[in-house]
């Protein structure tokens, strides 16, 4: 009678299994050298290598920490206003005869959706413009009025 062919292959269940059966009950990987034996990377003795450790965040041993060595002068605004800023002559080369943010976001110029806009007055203005913005700088008002065009402060 004639042997059967078997298929011999071993699925990735079993691989699972022989791996566990390696770690767990034979020790492999757990030698010292290895990083879960013996100290488990912390180290011998101090306080890293208690149960519970945990470090403030920047401890530097006991030496001075670096956010404390570095002085410290001012203070940062949390409510403050920033204002995305666009030039008469940037206005100009749009030739557009109304221009809101929602136009200046469609040309590029402004970026984000609800960004504050204000128009400053470098360069200069050739016909009547119609500009809706949320600042306005004395000298842009004055040329976009002088040129015959109205402001809209949004």
């Amino acid at each position: 009678m004639e042997a059967e062919e078997r298929d011999v292959t071993i699925g990735p269940g079993k691989l699972l299994g022989l791996f566990f059966m390696l770690v767990v009950i034979c020790g492999v990987f757990f030698a010292i050298g290895y990083s879960l034996g013996k100290t488990s990377t912390r180290g011998h003795k101090g306080q890293g290598s208690r149960s519970g450790s945990s470090l403030m965040r920047g401890f530097e041993g006991g030496q001075m920490p670096l956010h404390r060595r570095l002085p410290k002068r001012g203070f940062t605004n949390i409510f403050k206003t920033e204002y995305e800023v666009v030039n008469l002559d940037r206005l100009a080369s749009l030739n557009e005869t109304e221009i809101t943010p929602d136009v200046l976001r469609k040309a590029g110029v402004v970026s984000g959706k609800n960004s504050l806009v204000k128009v400053l007055g470098q360069g200069e203005v050739a016909k009547a413009i119609t500009v809706s913005a949320h600042k306005f700088s004395k000298s842009a008002q004055e040329k976009i009025e002088k040129a015959g065009g109205k402001i809209t402060r949004l």
